[in-house]
């Protein structure tokens, strides 16, 4: 429940004349896999929405060993590691054929309440009810 794999295959319009992705859209695969797990708890963003609280990433931090090419097919794990004061996100990209990892990752995000603005230094408890876990 608390992790999420997806399968991406590189499209042409992520890659610059090598065939290699554009390091900004890394960003874009972390969030496809953690919206997977997000909808694992049925707490994706309509949802977080609909509670009355937004998260935004307040961090976010990538290293890139290993480029991403063209057609390249890739799989790409979340993990939630925190959820008491914040979300913590770490993945993993692996090259799908061979296994190896290409990429690590984490991001962070803080709940903010939508209708004051303000950021809350602990999680709401909408989020640990979607865990599962007594707040």
């Amino acid at each position: 429940m608390t992790e999420a794999e997806v399968e991406i295959e590189i499209p042409f319009h992520d890659v610059d004349v090598m065939g290699v992705a554009w390091h900004g859209h890394y960003v874009k695969y972390l969030e496809i896999a953690r919206c997977a797990l997000l909808d694992n708890i049925d707490y994706n963003y309509p949802q977080m929405r609909d509670s009355g609280y937004a998260w935004p990433v307040i961090d976010v931090r990538i290293r890139y060993p290993q480029p991403l090419y063209f057609q390249q097919k890739v799989r790409v794990k979340a993990i939630l590691e925190e959820w008491e004061n914040r979300l913590k996100f770490s993945y993993e990209i692996r090259d799908t054929e061979t296994g190896k990892r290409l990429t690590r990752a984490h991001t962070v995000q803080v709940a903010m309440d939508m209708s004051s603005g303000e950021m809350l230094f602990a999680s709401p408890d909408i989020l640990f009810q979607k865990l599962g876990i007594e707040p």
